[in-house]
């Protein structure tokens, strides 16, 4: 899919990242416009600290409709926001895409927000933990439609505006109205606690889509495990980077709306687990006395 966007002058990245910087540094959280301040033109932008939300309608027009999006809270890098839609098709379109309101991490042909702080890209190879949380809801009866995060991937680490996607992986946890990702099946894997069913396609560059057997409105996932299940079955090389990362819904037709509750992503951070107990046992004149250390590791 391609869902490309107006191009922003080099006075306005400037601006815009210092704005970021400054409320990154001073750790606050920020309080947001909300529904009230929905924003409904097409590729209209809400930005939300290293995100933002971009109310990307590229399939308009193969139908007829509206749609707007919001945003609700920030807290540091964890964020919440909302759209809603009202989508017809036109003859022979209603398979087509109208829409896909998303939130944008890195790059979307061109970086709007302050790249460094984004952590983007991330070369395949190296392994990093890509850890995102997403709980959001999805209105009775949306329609067709999905929600599905999107990851961008170049054959180099310097991607701009101009530069074309070597590679797009999907990842889907909800589907409603028979909705159907691009291409064929290749297979299957388990990955994440959930079966994901992988379909394989080709529209100038290489679409693979991870669509989860069963609906979830809650997931916490290390994207990083779905690249590298491309990589074990020699469908993406190591040497990709992962330049951008999106989240949002896929409408073909019908009229609904999906918000989001919490998002976030954390790049190249290790949870911290248990290792193990060490323990040291010390004897005090007058009596015994134990201590317990428990170790953790990054």
């Amino acid at each position: 899919m391609q869902h490309r966007r107006p191009r922003l002058s080099k006075k306005a990245k400037t601006m815009l990242a210092g704005t970021v910087a400054l409320a990154a540094a001073a750790g606050v959280t920020v309080a947001q416009a909300g529904e009230a301040g929905k924003k409904c033109g097409a590729f209209d932008t809400v930005t939300m600290g290293k995100y933002y939300v971009n109310n990307n309608l590229w399939g308009q027009d193969d139908g007829t409709g509206t749609q707007c999006v919001w945003d609700t809270s920030r807290s540091g890098d964890t964020i919440g926001w909302g759209t809603n839609y009202s989508w017809t098709s036109k003859a022979g379109k209603e398979n087509s895409v109208k829409s896909y309101a998303s939130t944008v991490l890195g790059w979307h042909w061109g970086w709007k927000t302050d790249k460094a702080a984004t952590e983007l890209p991330v070369r395949v190879g190296d392994r990093k933990p890509v850890r995102t949380s997403w709980e959001f809801s999805v209105s009775s009866d949306p329609g067709t439609m999905n929600v599905a995060y999107d990851l961008w991937l170049h054959a180099k680490n310097n991607a701009d505006w101009q530069d074309q996607p070597t590679d797009e992986i999907m990842v889907w946890l909800n589907r409603q109205g028979g909705a159907g990702p691009l291409g064929t099946k290749y297979g299957s894997v388990s990955l994440d606690g959930a079966m994901w069913d992988i379909y394989q396609g080709d529209i100038g560059w290489k679409v693979y889509s991870f669509v989860r057997r069963t609906n979830t409105t809650k997931a916490s996932l290390d994207l990083d495990d779905f690249t590298q299940a491309l990589v074990r079955r020699k469908l993406l090389g190591n040497d990709k980077y992962l330049s951008g990362i999106e989240s949002g819904s896929e409408v073909f037709r019908g009229s609904g709306r999906l918000d989001t509750k919490a998002y976030s992503v954390d790049i190249g951070r290790r949870r911290l687990k248990p290792m193990g107990y060490a323990f040291t046992r010390t004897r005090a004149r007058t009596g015994g006395v134990t201590r317990i250390r428990v170790n953790t590791i990054e």
